[in-house]
C-alpha cells in the first residue's frame, strides 16, 4: 500500500520535510517512489510548496495520506478538489 507521508531533511535541529510517495513497511527516510512537494516548518508562515497534479493523481489511485500531509493538503485545498473530481464522476450526479 501506498501512503503519502513526510520524509525528514535538513540538518540536526533545523528540519525541513519532502512530501513524498513511499511503500508504507518502508522506514520513515527509507527508498520513496516519487517527491511530490516540500514543506518548511521553520519559516513564518510555514513554506509549502507542492506538485497538484502528482498528489492528485496518487490520490486517485488509492495512496492514503497520513494524517499530518492529509491536514496539510486540506490547508492547499488539494483534499477539496478530489472530493469535487469524485463527485463529478459519480454516476449518482449524472
Amino acid at each position: 500500500m501506498v501512503r503519502l507521508r513526510l520524509r525528514r531533511m535538513g540538518k540536526k535541529k533545523q528540519p525541513t520535510y519532502r512530501l513524498v510517495a513511499i511503500e508504507k513497511e518502508k522506514s520513515r527516510d527509507g527508498l520513496y517512489i516519487e517527491s511530490l512537494g516540500h514543506y518548511n516548518p521553520r519559516t513564518n508562515p510555514p513554506t509549502i510548496q507542492l506538485h497538484e497534479e502528482k498528489i492528485l493523481g496518487w490520490l486517485k489511485k488509492g495512496a492514503l495520506p497520513t494524517d499530518t500531509v492529509a491536514k496539510i493538503l486540506t490547508k492547499q485545498g488539494i483534499m477539496a478538489k478530489l472530493d469535487e473530481m469524485k463527485k463529478a464522476s459519480s454516476p449518482a450526479a449524472q
